[in-house]
């Protein structure tokens, strides 16, 4: 997990800052639902491997009762694995009430389809019934409500509401500041692209491909390196779509997300070998670009994900920044 090991040490200072009260009881806007938090939460609970490092990456890790969501799909990189050592997961996959219960969580940070599902038996209806306030991802509440193109104001967002929640509004601040100054540094690079090349994300499938379109953390992510994503007419966020779409609009890229059963190799080789993509011109060329589950879905990892989407999609402009 790069964004983490990176943003932890470069926030060092700032982690050192005392926590400034927000003045409680707190009333906060998730997926257009009122959430009222009567103190700063002691027993937090996240789901799956973004929501976690985000509080990670804001220096909660002594106010959190555990995580759930991670093993049962995903692997933990090297940073991540010791960031969490002796914090427990208490479920591997989607949590159930009684998990939560029984390890007196105070706090549950998760999304519609990311630890709750519609008519599932976690949900924050459920939660509040127990007195235990839940916290949507912002990306996440397509599910629920109509909702706009992704954007990065959404993980922007998401990150001050959890400083203002746990008090540690200088810890959300800095590192909001500093994701927007990377992605703010890639849109000065790409000032000078003269084309937005056409992106297609495979994350898995083969009778049919799941990939993400305009709801999804991916369009606002191809967006600001310079990209398009070619399945932007979608009204979706993750969803399948058919090879022949894939096929007539010839992406130039295709990024791979790292996760689940297969791995990375094992799928370009699949996309490699499926006769009816051997005229597109990502698979002619080879283009691919590799990225973590975590850093396509809002996280702390989005701003690299993007310096290295630019980068391949304009590498005239990125080679030259680094000689």
């Amino acid at each position: 997990m790069k964004a983490l090991s990176r943003l932890l040490p470069c926030l060092g200072l700032v982690l050192c800052l005392p926590a400034v009260a927000s003045d409680y009881p707190l009333t906060l806007d998730s997926c257009q639902r009122q959430v009222t938090f009567e103190r700063s939460p002691q027993r937090a609970v996240s789901h799956d491997v973004n929501m976690t490092g985000m509080l990670l990456a804001l220096g909660l890790r002594e106010r959190m009762a555990g995580y759930t969501g991670i093993s049962g799909w995903k692997s933990l990189t090297p940073a991540m694995r010791q960031a969490l050592d002796g914090l427990p997961e208490l479920a591997s996959r989607y949590p159930s009430l009684e998990t939560l219960l029984e390890a007196e969580a105070d706090f549950f940070f998760a999304g519609w389809n990311y630890g709750m599902r519609v008519g599932g038996p976690v949900t924050p209806d459920s939660l509040a019934a127990f007195g235990i306030p839940a916290y949507e991802l912002s990306e996440s509440c397509s599910h629920i409500m109509p909702q706009r193109e992704a954007s990065l104001d959404d993980l922007y967002r998401d990150l001050l509401n959890l400083g203002r929640i746990f008090a540690v509004q200088p810890r959300a601040g800095a590192l909001v500041e500093d994701l927007r100054g990377r992605v703010a540094a890639v849109a000065a690079r790409l000032a000078q692209a003269t084309e937005r090349p056409g992106v297609f994300l495979y994350d898995s499938g083969e009778d049919r491909p799941t990939s993400s379109g305009r709801l999804g953390m991916p369009q606002a992510l191809i967006a600001a390196a310079g990209g398009r994503n070619l399945i932007d007419d979608v009204s979706a966020s993750w969803t399948q779509v058919g090879w022949e779409s894939v096929v007539e609009r010839n992406p130039q890229l295709i990024v791979i997300v790292d996760y689940g059963p297969r791995s990375w190799q094992q799928k370009r080789d699949f996309l490699l070998a499926h006769p009816a993509l051997q005229e597109v011109e990502a698979i002619r060329r080879q283009r691919f670009v590799v990225l973590s589950y975590e850093a396509v879905t809002p996280s702390v990892s989005n701003a690299e994900a993007i310096e290295r989407l630019a980068s391949a999609l304009h590498p005239a402009l990125f080679d030259e920044a680094r000689e």
